[in-house]
């Protein structure tokens, strides 16, 4: 199957459902693959909305793919997954992403290599994603929210799925626990009229009352003092954010789902009812 595109390029086998992966042309180090819906027809004027699925620690970003697939075809969207490898700003470092950006490291900025995803594929397919769609599970979460806080005018709406570490609207405190130098490192503090344009979902299990990873003792890599009163828990965490987004009158819907673990298949479905909603 060999379809001519807008951009006179040919749409193959691969670039329809499960597409292949390719390789960021901004930084070949950094891959997406996507999922295209099956009834995408290149020869309609119809422009498809977009979701960015961000993967955890694991770099599972197939997977986070394919838990959006049967949300895309009810909303006739198309699903971006972004791959971050572990060891770019290190030898087998697997946070720096979670970050966005990191003034102690050399490290990339991996808000602007999504958005440079985002602009390839809109090279290729009738992409609306002037404003999008954005789930993070766990680490994929740090980048989620993270991302609300530093792109909020490209955001529709955002799932921000029990993350370990959250950074507040905490202007006594640098970034990632707080956004007092969020100017030196993006160039803007946080737009809360924009902010507040967002829809924000925040998703917990119950039962994911874990500390062994996400402890931040003195010493730690990320320790604050300002993260000495975050709580111990991913639910005490995201409480506290839910609390910073509403004081500066953020909507939030909050659920914590009963008897889930920290697993995503668990807290999928919440997710998908609130991007539901919001579409």
């Amino acid at each position: 199957m060999a379809l001519p595109t807008r951009h006179g390029e040919k749409l193959s086998f691969y670039d329809f459902g499960r597409t292949a992966v390719q390789v960021c042309r901004a930084d070949p180090r950094f891959s997406y693959c996507a999922y295209v819906p099956e009834s995408y027809d290149e020869s309609s004027d119809r422009r498809y909305r977009l979701i960015v699925a961000v993967h955890g620690t694991r770099r599972d970003n197939a997977v986070c793919r394919d838990a959006f697939i049967d949300l895309a075809e009810r909303h006739q969207m198309i699903v971006l997954a972004p791959l971050f490898p572990g060891g770019i700003t290190g030898p087998r470092e697997l946070g720096s992403y979670k970050k966005l950006r990191d003034p102690k490291t050399d490290g990339p900025d991996y808000d602007t290599l999504l958005l440079a995803m985002i602009q390839e594929i809109g090279e290729i397919y009738r992409l609306d994603a002037e404003r999008f769609c954005l789930f993070g599970f766990s680490g994929g979460a740090h980048f989620a929210h993270r991302f609300l806080y530093s792109h909020p005018d490209r955001l529709t709406a955002v799932s921000i799925a029990a993350p370990g570490i959250v950074t507040l609207l905490d202007d006594q405190a640098d970034w990632p626990a707080g956004i007092r130098n969020m100017s030196e490192l993006f160039g803007a503090g946080v737009d809360v009229e924009a902010l507040r344009r967002v829809s924000v979902h925040l998703v917990v299990g119950a039962d994911d009352l874990d500390t062994w990873e996400i402890a931040i003792p003195p010493g730690h890599a990320w320790w604050q003092p300002a993260f000495d009163t975050h709580g111990p828990t991913r639910i005490d965490r995201l409480r506290l954010l839910d609390l910073s987004l509403r004081s500066h009158g953020v909507e939030v819907r909050f659920d914590i789902v009963p008897s889930a673990h920290h697993q995503q298949d668990h807290l999928l479905p919440a997710a998908k009812a609130f991007f539901s909603n919001q579409l």
